[in-house]
């Protein structure tokens, strides 16, 4: 069965994308704990991170280390927080998010974003700063295609 992160990966249904390289994407969460909040995902589905071999799951981190500078730099935020649920889809995803304090890991209060500009605006944020960074897999995006609003 597919999930629904493998269909915004393909195209069926829209993503703010930030980064894209031949294994491992990250695009903004439609329900975010903060503005920036970025979810990194293998292209593979895999339901559980326990169930990643070694080399996936290290480059997902590497991913959200990337991921994880950049929403530090283009919030100004003291920390990058980082969370594996795996509750919502069956698909392993890494949650990456600006904080300031444990209240934000409080995903009781993640509501769904209402406006896609909001969206658009935070992933361009990112995405400028991930490029500010050296991270080139923020630069190969064409926002009618990828950057699905």
């Amino acid at each position: 069965m597919t999930t629904v992160f493998s269909r915004i990966i393909v195209g069926e249904l829209p993503g703010h994308f930030v980064w894209q390289d031949p294994e491992i994407v990250a695009f903004l969460s439609i329900a975010p704990l903060r503005p920036g909040h970025t979810l990194v995902v293998p292209r593979r589905e895999v339901d559980r991170w326990t169930d990643a071999d070694g080399t996936l799951l290290a480059r997902c981190f590497e991913v959200a280390q990337a991921v994880g500078q950049g929403v530090q730099r283009a919030w100004n935020a003291p920390r990058a927080g980082l969370v594996i649920a795996g509750f919502e889809v069956p698909h392993l995803h890494i949650h990456v998010a600006p904080v300031w304090d444990m209240s934000d890991f409080d995903f009781s209060k993640a509501k769904q974003e209402e406006h896609q500009s909001a969206l658009a605006e935070a992933a361009a944020k990112l995405r400028a700063a991930l490029l500010e960074l050296g991270y080139e897999q923020a630069r190969d995006f064409d926002p009618g295609v990828r950057d699905r609003t």
